[in-house]
Order: structure tokens, then C-alpha cells, then sequence
């Protein structure tokens, strides 16, 4: 895939989303802030592309003190009115069209995890998704849109984590990156979008 091509379409529908969805953010920013006073954004360090690590960003959807597992499940009490509803409709995902924009992530690309969980992956398989830039979507993503209802039908939601959805979602990002073609992120990017109006 032509990493010029991929690049271009990064900054031009990230630059173009904030844009055009500038008045929700500020309707969700507002939201989240009369909810608790708390900050608007969500920050945790993420591995990105070669290995380097940079702080996503996402919208607030848990108690400022949310200390507890990396994993959330639908009925974790850490998670807010508001954040419940974001969650349900992927809007918390929005703000990293900032890291898009400045290039720490791509509009479609395996989803960045926290190190705790990369270092659990198969070592020949990480440096090949490592090389590219982490995405919003995947198809991972796609199938594990709903895995936060998974997690909470499972006794030990972080174990299940580890032992079930991890491998397979490495064994998606490592296939991705594998095929990965501009015809078939616009693909993903359509079925994303179909599958959030599905939900």
C-alpha cells in the first residue's frame, strides 16, 4: 500500500472531521464536564508505530479516580451516565482524529494498546503491526465492537481478555497489515459506520 497515499487521506478526513464535527465536541465536552467537573479527555499511553509511545486521546468516560483493571466490561461501575451513552455509539473514539492529524495513529490500522498488553504479543507478529501507524478502526474492531458485553458475561474479565479477544484480535491486526490496501480501508471504514447504525 502507498504509505504517501494512506498518509494524504489521514490528514485530509482527519482535518475535515474536526472540522465538521467541532459543534458535537463541543456538545459532548460540555456534557462530560457538568457531569463530575472532571477533564473532558481521556489521556493513557499507547504503543504506536516502531514501538513509541504516545497518549491517546479519547473522550472521558469513567470517574476521574478509576483506578482498577486495564479491561472494562458494559457493567463497570467506573463508568459515567454520559460515558455509557459515548461508549454505546463509539463517540468516545472522535478525539483521536487529533492523533491522526498529527501522526501518531492512521484513520484505519490495528488499534493501539497500552504496553502491558503488546508485550503479551507473539514477538514475530509485533514488530510486523508495529510498523505501521495504529488506526481507529480494524477489523478487529469491527468484530469486537460489543466486547465490553463479553467481558462482562465473563467471570474473570482481564483473563478472558488475555487468554480469548487478545490473541485473537493480533492474529486480525497481523492478517491487516499483511493485505492492507487504500480500497479495502475505505471498505473498513463503511463497515465500521455500518456496523455502529447496526448497534
Amino acid at each position: 500500500m502507498n504509505a504517501f497515499l494512506k498518509r494524504a487521506f489521514d490528514i485530509g478526513s482527519s482535518a475535515a472531521g474536526l472540522v465538521v464535527l467541532s459543534p458535537l465536541f463541543v456538545i459532548v465536552s460540555l456534557l462530560i464536564w457538568l457531569g463530575d467537573r472532571g477533564p473532558v479527555f481521556f489521556r493513557q499511553e499507547r504503543v504506536g508505530r516502531h514501538g513509541r509511545m504516545f497518549r491517546i486521546h479519547k473522550f472521558r468516560t469513567m470517574r476521574v479516580d478509576n483506578r482498577g483493571a486495564l479491561v472494562t466490561s458494559a457493567n463497570d461501575a467506573r463508568i459515567t451516565p454520559v460515558g455509557a451513552f459515548l461508549r454505546k455509539w463509539k463517540f468516545d473514539e472522535l478525539p483521536q482524529l487529533i492523533d491522526v492529524l498529527v501522526g501518531d495513529m492512521s484513520i484505519v490500522g490495528p488499534r493501539p494498546e497500552v504496553p502491558h498488553y503488546v508485550d503479551l504479543w507473539d514477538p514475530n507478529a509485533r514488530e510486523q503491526i508495529l510498523a505501521i501507524r495504529p488506526g481507529i478502526s480494524d477489523p478487529a474492531a469491527i468484530v469486537f465492537r460489543n466486547e465490553q458485553d463479553e467481558l462482562a458475561a465473563a467471570p474473570d474479565p482481564d483473563a478472558h481478555y488475555v487468554n480469548v479477544i487478545l490473541p485473537k484480535k493480533v492474529e486480525m491486526y497481523h492478517k491487516y497489515v499483511k493485505e492492507m490496501s487504500f480500497i479495502g480501508d475505505l471498505k473498513l471504514i463503511f463497515r465500521t459506520f455500518a456496523a455502529i447504525a447496526k448497534d
